[in-house]
């Protein structure tokens, strides 16, 4: 039978079955007690029993079950100091070593411990927190039917097993936390080791004792795909081609998508950028994927509201202070298409809050409007009314800004104002048409920008080069206003005024909800995210208008008449008839109206322009030379 239990005259191996649980717990007491008489042979063979692992056959499986349940019943006996060897080969056991019956009994034992003296306590907690993932070789049979059931099996036990510990030692919760964060892997662990601990902390968060470790578990979350994040250098993923547009690099790699049938859309982009067969973003995109997931599951149970609450804290501490995240602030993103009502909402006021507040750094507030301007022109599962509400809060700050700086262009002593109006103008390239086909938007957004647009400081001259072509091709189209003089842009990305206003951080060229370059993780996203190709620009309309492609605009247009009927049609009418005004003599106004401010750039609203006389390349929002 091998090594067994240690052999007292009444305890032959043939009958050992026949003893009482009792008898047994006896007799592992006596073995305990022996080493202080200097009698350490039935000890050592009760260690031996321990080190029983793979392979074992049915009577050693046996008896080791038998042995650690007699020693869950013996604890009061086992000391640390005279006992450290069997301590030792019971905490360096691996539950996935064995089957539910020797795994069930090594768990009860490790809870037994652990209440029963609190020296034990870390102890018992490390080991079971060792036993977030298997072993070496045991990585390989995940993918198996009977691995994944062993997974299910031990990861169980384990947290079973921290619910019953924390219920006699209410203090648990919080050594826990520190244990798990100490022992979480490193980025240069096994991919899979890494992914299976970090579901364990989402485990932990969604579980019975996550109201007290579910926070920490999250934010570390966070934590660790930020540091995956960050081993992505912008080399394997920057564009070749700094001369071209922001929005043109986002139809090419559409245009080439479609030559090639046979790779989807995220496969494609994945090649291009060099991605592919990157073991770090393979790892980033299988933890994105996994995150995804928990919230789907929080959102089931009713818990997201909360759980974003802490997704926000994280996103100010970790992700806005990291240079340039490129893919894990999509956790918010999706938390947002989950939740728009709330989470979405909620996302959208605090990056606003965080842009017009004084108080703030600069580069927080040019990266939180930066993340706005992002949001609000990617995020589809935001209403007409919705976008606007935020809008209207950068057009009315950088309005009230032109009233107080003096002087002319000055890209540094004015950087929070030229990101303000260059995220407004990114958010029109997407949403303009939805703006322009409701009289109301058409008043209380695009109006006012005649006093920003024609302000000294000139933004027109300042920002992005590629992004203020499009917004004035649009605007053109649209004869919301022209420009008299020629800008010569050149197709190009920037400018060495947009350089100086962006500062060494570059935030100019951030636009932080470009197309997500994960294939896993885009697949999530894109039943939720506005590509430019699903965009239609004002200056498609004299070419569209027999062609109806059901675009993003048309959508949010008809949501935006079914959320405000009352101010549709007539209730335009009435809308202005509250207000003292009259229909005629407004859209008269508008005509005539022609503003001529300094550096010859001449700005008309109202109708009565010409088309753009060419037909403008079809462009990408991509964004950036970061612009994924």
């Amino acid at each position: 039978m091998g090594l067994e239990l240690p052999k007292y005259p009444e305890m032959e191996e043939d009958n050992f079955v026949n003893f009482t649980d009792s008898e047994i717990v006896s007799h592992v007491k006596d073995a305990l007690t022996s080493v202080l008489s200097g009698d350490s042979n039935s000890y050592n063979q009760l260690v031996a029993v321990m080190h029983h692992s793979k392979r074992l056959a049915p009577d050693e499986v046996a008896l080791l079950e038998t042995t650690l349940k007699a020693l869950g019943g013996a604890v009061s006996c086992i000391d640390t100091t005279l006992h450290d060897s069997l301590l030792s080969a019971i905490f360096s056991m691996s539950m996935w070593n064995y089957g539910p019956h020797v795994a069930d009994a090594l768990a009860e034992l490790i809870v037994s411990l652990a209440i029963s003296n609190g020296k034990y306590l870390d102890l018992c907690l490390g080991m079971l927190v060792s036993n977030f993932t298997p072993p070496p070789y045991f990585l390989d049979k995940l993918k198996l039917p009977r691995g994944l059931e062993r997974k299910g099996q031990v990861l169980s036990l384990v947290h079973a097993a921290f619910k019953k510990i924390s219920d006699y030692i209410p203090l648990a919760p919080l050594r826990l936390s520190n244990i798990v964060l100490q022992g979480m892997p490193t980025i240069y662990h096994k991919d899979r080791a890494i992914v299976i601990y970090v579901e364990n902390m989402l485990k932990l968060e969604s579980g019975e004792i996550g109201e007290l470790v579910g926070s920490t578990m999250l934010m570390a979350v966070v934590d660790q795909l930020i540091e995956l994040d960050l081993e992505i250098g912008w080399d394997a993923i920057l564009q070749d081609d700094f001369s071209k547009g922001i929005f043109e690099m986002e139809l090419e790699d559409v245009d080439e998508v479609e030559e090639s049938a046979e790779q989807d859309t995220g496969e494609f982009r994945l090649s291009r950028k060099s991605l592919a067969g990157n073991s770090i973003a393979e790892l980033l995109d299988n933890l994105l994927v996994l995150t995804f997931e928990h919230l789907e599951s929080c959102e089931r149970a009713g818990r997201l509201a909360k759980v974003f609450e802490t997704l926000l804290q994280s996103f100010q501490i970790t992700v806005m202070s990291a240079y340039k995240s490129k893919f894990t602030q999509f956790v918010m993103f999706y938390a947002c298409a989950l939740d728009p009502d709330y989470c979405g909402m909620r996302f959208a006021t605090m990056l606003a809050d965080l842009f017009v507040q004084d108080s703030h750094p600069q580069p927080i507030r040019m990266s939180a409007v930066a993340y706005l301007a992002s949001y609000l022109s990617r995020a589809k599962f935001l209403s007409a009314s919705r976008i606007s509400s935020m809008l209207k809060r950068l057009v009315d700050w950088c309005l009230e800004y032109g009233k107080t700086p003096d002087g002319d262009i000055n890209p540094n002593a004015h950087r929070v104002f030229y990101s303000g109006c260059q995220a407004i103008m990114y958010v029109l390239c997407f949403r303009m048409k939805v703006f322009m086909d409701v009289p109301r938007l058409k008043m209380q957004l695009l109006m006012p920008m005649e006093q920003i647009l024609k302000h000294k400081l000139n933004p027109l001259k300042v920002c992005l080069p590629s992004v203020v072509e499009e917004f004035l091709l649009q605007s053109k189209a649209a004869c919301l206003f022209t420009v008299s003089k020629t800008f010569v842009f050149d197709g190009l990305l920037e400018s060495e005024l947009s350089r100086a206003f962006g500062g060494l951080e570059r935030l100019d060229t951030f636009f932080p909800f470009d197309p997500c370059l994960l294939k896993r993780c885009d697949s999530f996203i894109r039943p939720m995210f506005v590509f430019w190709s699903m965009v239609k620009p004002t200056y498609d309309d004299a070419y569209d208008d027999d062609n109806d492609d059901g675009s993003s605009d048309d959508e949010l247009i008809q949501d935006f008449v079914n959320e405000n009927e009352d101010i549709m049609d007539d209730g335009v009418a009435r809308s202005f008839d509250e207000q003292g005004l009259d229909l005629d003599e407004f859209d008269c106004a508008l005509k005539k109206m022609s503003i001529t401010p300094k550096n010859g750039f001449s700005y008309k609203f109202g109708g009565g322009f010409q088309e753009p006389t060419r037909m403008p390349c079809r462009i990408r929002p991509s964004t950036s030379p970061e612009s994924l």
